[in-house]
């Protein structure tokens, strides 16, 4: 679009530019043959009497009205290269032209050959010049002819035109801005389109690229569906791969532990320790898989307000002895770009934890922070936890208190789950007196 913009502008420019060198070349030359046909008349008519030479009776009245802007004047080169003037016109009153320094010269180099020139009148204006040298009958000594007349109404007349092809020109110059823009608009709106579709299959609105395009977008458009389809396959595939491995160590790991109990011992308790350590890395490795595998095919949204809301339900009646109470608030426009699943294994463990060690009250929010991302936090009245303890409490396994329910999995599993995302967990202290926790995720158009 600016290439052409810029070719259209650049031809209009220089189209009326040449218009008005044209259309000024035409009118000084109109005034150059009427100069032309002034200095013949002088030729024709001059007489030669000793060596004077005598002007023809002339019946312009421009000629004979002073300073009326045409001129003439006979005149014969002198030694020095200069002019002395025989007759002039009535115009010229008591003035003279002004030729150029070199005119006599130039004159003698093209005998009988007109010369025109620019130079300026009796009143300093502008004045269209033409001079030609002749030899006149019973005079050996050469006759130069001179004659002018006032350009300013050309100026004028070429600057109006000018002014009115500029005018014009730059009608025409929108007029081509619009189409070239309209065309460009219309002609590649089904690109336009297919853009649109694209993001939305990235952001998971759509599965596939629905709308119907030109001939030409077909072959593309089949591409990215087929392409889309072969991602939904390598991801599946990847889900099987990772599922099956899952059950293929799970079982000798189990059937491991089951032996070690068996048989007590110091072997046994090093084999017990080292297999919980074997299962402990193939989940969290088995984790990771699974969430970079969703990752590669992300095309699911969440709402999150509905996980929110399920999780706060199901974990105050859990925690109903205790008299939780999870004030939760997630706008109905956050989404989450990713699996349900991973959503409540992050949120459902945050919250779970901040119920652990509350006193009574959790807080949980859902802050959009842009078009892409949003934020989770997760706070508690509880006892909260040191800063030089936040980063060992995300390490797997690891427990403060031993006295407290639970593997101490559970701030691992969302530091891991975080990462997957693009994302990590951090610790803070909370408002209510607990601890923070907060984690940004990606998140879906609504």
């Amino acid at each position: 679009m600016l290439l052409a913009l810029g070719w259209s502008l650049s031809a209009l420019i220089v189209s009326a530019i040449l218009l008005a060198l044209l259309f000024q070349q035409a009118a000084i030359r109109r005034v150059d043959q009427t100069l032309g046909e002034l200095i013949d008349n002088l030729v024709a008519g001059s007489t030669v009497e000793g060596n004077q030479v005598f002007a023809p009776p002339f019946t312009d009245e421009r000629s004979l009205r002073v300073y009326s802007g045409r001129y003439w004047e006979i005149a014969e080169p002198t030694a020095d290269g200069k002019l002395r003037p025989f007759a002039r016109s009535t115009s010229l009153f008591d003035s003279m032209l002004s030729p150029p320094s070199d005119l006599a010269a130039r004159l003698k180099a093209k005998p009988g050959k007109a010369i025109a020139y620019d130079t300026h009148g009796p009143l300093n204006e502008p004045l269209r010049a033409r001079a030609q040298q002749n030899l006149l009958p019973g005079r050996k000594a050469p006759v130069i002819f001179l004659a002018g007349e006032d350009r300013s109404s050309i100026n004028r007349d070429v600057r109006g035109f000018a002014a009115a092809t500029a005018v014009a020109f730059l009608l025409l110059g929108a007029g081509l801005i619009v189409a070239i823009v309209m065309q460009v608009r219309v002609g590649l709106q089904p690109l336009f389109d297919l853009q649109s579709e694209v993001s939305d299959v990235r952001r998971g609105k759509a599965q596939r690229l629905a709308a119907t395009y030109p001939s030409e977008l077909t072959p593309l458009a089949d591409e990215l569906n087929a392409l889309v389809g072969h991602n939904q396959e390598v991801v599946e595939r990847q889900r099987t791969h990772v599922g099956n491995l899952a059950h293929a160590l799970k079982t000798p790991i189990s059937v491991m532990l089951t032996e070690a109990a068996q048989r007590p011992g110091d072997l046994s308790e090093v084999v017990t320790r080292q297999t919980e350590a074997m299962r402990q890395q193939v989940d969290h490795h088995l984790r990771r898989a699974r969430a970079a595998a969703r990752m590669q095919g992300q095309g699911e949204r969440t709402s999150v307000a509905e996980v929110l809301d399920e999780l706060s339900r199901t974990l105050e009646r859990i925690f109903l002895d205790k008299g939780v109470v999870i004030d939760w608030d997630a706008a109905e426009d956050v989404y989450f770009l990713g699996e349900r699943q991973d959503l409540l294994e992050i949120a459902g463990n945050a919250v779970e934890n901040a119920c652990k060690w509350c006193k009574s009250k959790v807080r949980v929010r859902a802050e959009a922070l842009g078009p892409d991302r949003f934020r989770l936090l997760v706070e508690d009245d509880g006892p909260g936890l040191p800063p030089d303890r936040r980063d060992e409490v995300v390490r797997r396994g690891t427990r403060l208190d031993e006295t407290a329910p639970g593997s101490g999995l559970g701030l691992s599993i969302i530091d891991e789950l975080a990462r997957a995302y693009g994302s990590i967990l951090i610790l803070g202290d909370s408002s209510l007196g607990g601890l923070r926790l907060e984690i940004d995720l990606p998140r879906a158009e609504a």
